[in-house]
């Protein structure tokens, strides 16, 4: 058969779709990827034929982080947040644009269009054009129910989620009529959350049900078409793996810290705070670089920094993991049984550090908040034996890598063999 998986954003974002993909392609299926330009490398790394799917995703990034930290810390000042969001949309909607004729080239023919997170509107509009049947996957609970906010009464958490599927429709009406236009489709009426559950699509949750308690049996009116499947992360190694074991066997377990694609504006100054955070509390600090600078910084004896790392190998090495609370490396860390403590930066990560909470195996903080104290109180706090045994406890169930590959790709296979369009 024929697959096509589209997927926007940064290597977080990707490494799902490429893990379905990875093992579609095993499996003997046709598989095309539509990536970012900057990560068609890493796509093609699965054995899938990639193309280019947009801009680079860094060409985002920045404008996206701007917005939510702002948002975050002034979500009282509407003008400002509004002009803000303009700036964001304007590349989005330049995206849009590119992504449909990719979109439009690669589906004809394909028995399955599949689509990530971001941009799964356009993905859509294109399988309704074609009539083919429509896979989605969401690393968190973006479809409207009453459990993603634990403190908020359900009705009231199910009703802001339905009205801002309604705002973000308004807000890229215009975008996805000119879509649609094109395509000769007639103009939407109603959220595309709300169209492709209507057209009985299959929208796979890639993560693990025990992380959102009650949220199973809220979406059993869906027939499994929302199933659980765990986290889809594909453990590659990197360059640094062996000199990562090599420092961390030469002394106590360290603590990781991780900025994955939102880089870091001032690498020198965020070093010198883990160091003197991790100092006051005698313990060593891995520090995994990502998208950040860390080329110009000092240089510590009880910190060592590296630009990327198998984060499977490592965390269970580790003492506990601080990052930005991105699915996948949020998932990892759970997955090693370790404590976390998520530094977050927009709402998907924000949503992940409420989690953490929620289960006691860690804690959670805006990335811009943090101080030298608060990183010292943070990390004493999850480090205590009651977050240590609970994290440990929760690891035992924790979906495993493969099973969850395994499980995702069966499902994507079967529905496109399924008789009944989605």
């Amino acid at each position: 058969m024929k697959f096509v998986l589209a997927s926007y954003g940064t290597r977080g974002d990707i490494e799902p779709c490429a893990a379905i993909g990875g093992e579609l392609v095993r499996r003997g299926h046709q598989v095309f990827m539509a990536v970012p330009p900057d990560l068609v490398g890493y796509a093609e790394a699965t054995g899938s034929e990639a193309v280019a799917y947009g801009p680079d995703s860094k060409a985002i990034v920045e404008v996206y982080r701007d917005f939510w930290g702002y948002f975050f810390a002034n979500f009282w000042k509407v003008r400002d947040l509004r002009r803000l969001w303009a700036e964001l949309w304007e590349p989005v909607s330049q995206c849009w644009g590119e992504m449909s004729p990719t979109l439009m080239s690669l589906a004809d023919g394909a028995d399955l269009l599949f689509t990530g997170l971001a941009f799964e509107q356009p993905a859509a509009n294109v399988a309704a054009y074609y009539d083919i049947p429509l896979a989605t996957l969401h690393y968190v609970p973006v479809r409207s129910n009453g459990q993603i906010l634990p403190l908020v009464p359900a009705p009231l958490a199910r009703s802001a989620m339905t009205m801002l599927e309604w705002v973000d429709w308004r807000v890229g009406k215009r975008v996805e009529d000119a879509q649609r236009q094109e395509l000769g489709l007639p103009k939407a009426t109603t959220p595309a959350p709300r169209r492709i559950g209507e057209r009985g699509s299959l929208e796979i949750q890639a993560y693990d049900e025990v992380c959102f308690p009650g949220l199973a049996a809220e979406w059993a009116k869906w027939d499994g078409r929302r199933p659980f499947v765990g986290a889809l992360t594909m453990e590659s190694p990197t360059d640094a793996d062996d000199e990562v074991a090599s420092w961390i066997a030469a002394g106590t377990p360290p603590i990781f810290f991780g900025f994955g694609s939102m880089p870091v504006k001032a690498p020198a100054d965020m070093l010198a705070l883990i160091s003197a955070a991790c100092e006051q509390l005698g313990e060593r600090a891995l520090v995994c670089a990502g998208w950040s600078d860390f080329g110009d910084v000092p240089h510590f004896e009880h910190v060592k920094v590296v630009g990327a790392a198998n984060f499977a190998a490592v965390f269970p090495a580790c003492r506990a993991v601080v990052h930005h609370g991105g699915a996948g490396t949020t998932a990892l860390g759970l997955r090693a049984g370790i404590p976390t403590l998520i530094l977050s930066t927009d709402i998907n990560q924000t949503i992940w550090g409420i989690r953490v909470k929620q289960l006691k195996v860690g804690t959670a903080r805006r990335f811009s908040s943090v101080t030298r104290d608060s990183l010292v109180e943070d990390l004493r706090r999850i480090l205590a034996p009651q977050y240590v045994t609970r994290a440990s406890e929760l690891a035992t169930r924790m979906t495993k890598p493969a099973e969850a590959i395994t499980a995702a790709a069966d499902l994507v296979e079967n529905f496109a063999r399924s008789p009944r369009v989605g």
